[in-house]
């Protein structure tokens, strides 16, 4: 019989080449601006504030160009909300705990080259095979048949899903659709910002099951009910993966825990190019100078730079500004103070006393069960929680709860969700849990309806001070972790561009549609609604 540790390391080995496929042909290049290669004479100086992914990829890009960097980062770990930190389990043994699962998809140009700073080929990495979604009521959907290429891979989804049936199809509003086929930005957040996600699909007459299958996992990787997310952003989502790239739905995960596969290597590559890492570090606040330099003013000390890159959540962003009275400008400031988060969210870890049936996927997508929203096996992939299986003989399995309503009693949520891991997997009801972990966040950025105009851009009212996150409208088409790992990179080449230094070549999606054709369909939706919004 073969052990989940062994399971782990066959899969792995099968799909060891999956994370180091290559980008779509089509993919848009975004050239630096030309300069030197490296800053020259005496280096100016950047603060970063914030040292998850965005803060990270602007303090690699100045750091390889001869720029001064300090990070400062409030916790005591790397990776913002893709870190790690260790937490001892009750039978003696460390672990490393963490937000929850992360799927890096292979349209994330952008951080998988921050990721091949120390890891060329992408070997801590590990593609998964298959992306299965369940639903309650018995249907299930994957994405590992589907085509890769626009717009096989819609058109494969639709032929291939159980959730779409043929008297479904025609009940559908095509022209309704129509925007999702030629998906621009910013366009598209002229188009579609006024209009829920949840509206928008109404409008069109998209297939409950479907929906529940397909499309709110999108709204769902915002962390937000689709009620209250911009179908803007989902419309976005919907040409990342189906009809702007070729790089298909399924993705790749770190073999190892974050902090090992991610961010201590990249730590390391840091301090040799001379960037300091304060973690521990909590930036009070940040004071311009009438030379133009700004003050950064921490727990420990102030110190004075060249420029400052604020790579916070929003909440983080609006308490900064909001102690930092002399800021950016009146109408800046009230932007930033109109940020909101997504509602709360669980993360629910549990060490089991007996391993999960074989045949149970590294991440499996539910719908239809309580506020359960996903499930990761982490053996599977992971070789810290493959260790920890094969001395135990039992499983180490992660349950996602995304938007948890308002008022929901947080003990009672835990047994609820684990009662939904019971319904989905029935063989972990004899299970004991040996531990459990439960991780309760609420610092996801909101992307309400009609919020887009008020989100702040990298660049700010300082020459100096710029915005990085997954927070910021940067006019690409890039979201979620790509949209960090971009934005850092946009900010640290404002700044290198003023030095007269040539900054990091960037990669997207296609900015538009792939397909003509289908380009000229949603240009003739357009004319014959007048631009109208659906509402």
């Amino acid at each position: 019989m073969r052990t989940a540790h062994q399971g782990a390391a066959h899969q792995g080995a099968a799909h060891q080449g999956a994370a180091r496929r290559g980008r779509d042909r089509r993919a848009r290049i975004l050239p630096a601006r030309p300069g030197a290669s490296r800053v020259q004479g005496s280096p100016p100086s950047v603060a970063v504030v914030g040292a998850g992914i965005a803060g990270l990829a602007a303090a690699t890009a100045l750091a390889e160009r001869g720029v001064a960097v300090t990070v400062y980062e409030k916790r005591p770990y790397l990776g913002g909300r893709v870190g790690g930190w260790p937490t001892e389990l009750r039978d003696g043994t460390t672990v490393t705990m963490s937000r929850g699962f992360h799927a890096f998809f292979r349209q994330y140009y952008n951080l998988r080259g921050l990721l091949r700073r120390t890891d060329p080929g992408l070997e801590r990495l590990t593609g998964l095979p298959d992306y299965p979604l369940l639903h309650a009521g018995g249907l299930r959907d994957s994405f590992r048949h589907v085509p890769r290429t626009p717009p096989l891979s819609a058109l494969g989804f639709a032929a291939l899903s159980p959730s779409f049936r043929l008297a479904d199809l025609r009940a559908m509003a095509p022209r309704a659709a129509l925007p999702l086929l030629d998906v621009r930005v910013p366009e598209v957040y002229d188009q579609l910002d006024g209009t829920s996600a949840h509206a928008f699909l109404d409008v069109v007459g998209f297939p409950a099951d479907a929906r529940h299958l397909a499309f709110e996992v999108f709204s769902r990787s915002f962390f937000a009910d689709p009620r209250q997310l911009s179908a803007a952003e989902m419309a976005l989502m919907f040409h990342i993966y189906f009809l702007g790239s070729a790089e298909g739905l399924l993705f790749d995960v770190p073999r190892a825990p974050f902090p090992a596969a991610l961010w201590d290597p990249l730590a390391g590559y840091l301090a040799r190019h001379h960037a300091q890492v304060r973690t521990g570090t909590a930036v009070e606040h940040i004071t311009p100078t009438p030379d133009g330099r700004l003050v950064v003013a921490s727990e420990r000390d102030e110190r004075p730079y060249d420029g400052v890159v604020l790579a916070l959540d929003s909440s983080g962003l609006r308490s900064l500004v909001q102690h930092s009275g002399h800021l950016g400008d009146v109408p800046w400031r009230e932007r930033i103070g109109q940020l909101r988060t997504a509602p709360p969210f669980l993360v629910s870890r549990v060490w089991l006393d007996r391993p999960v049936a074989p045949d149970r996927p590294g991440f499996l997508g539910t719908s239809g069960f309580g506020t359960l929203d996903n499930i990761s096996v982490l053996e599977r992939y992971e070789d810290e929680a493959a260790r920890w299986s094969a001395r135990t003989g039992g499983s180490v399995v992660e349950l996602h709860a995304y938007a948890v309503p308002a008022g929901v009693a947080r003990d009672v949520d835990h047994k609820r969700l684990l009662g939904q891991l019971h319904r989905v997997y029935p063989e972990t009801t004899k299970a004991t849990v040996v531990d459990a972990r439960h991780e309760w966040r609420e610092d996801c950025p909101l992307f309400p309806v009609g919020g887009y105009g008020d989100r702040p851009t990298v660049r700010t009212p300082h020459p100096r001070l710029f915005v990085a996150g997954d927070l910021v409208r940067t006019g690409l088409p890039v979201a979620l972790m790509e949209r960090a790992a971009t934005s850092g990179f946009l900010a640290a080449n404002a700044l290198l561009e003023q030095w007269g230094v040539r900054g990091q070549t960037l990669w997207t999606v296609p900015d538009r549609g792939r397909s003509a054709l289908l380009r000229a369909l949603a240009t003739r939706g357009r004319t014959l609604t007048g631009g109208q919004r659906p509402h």
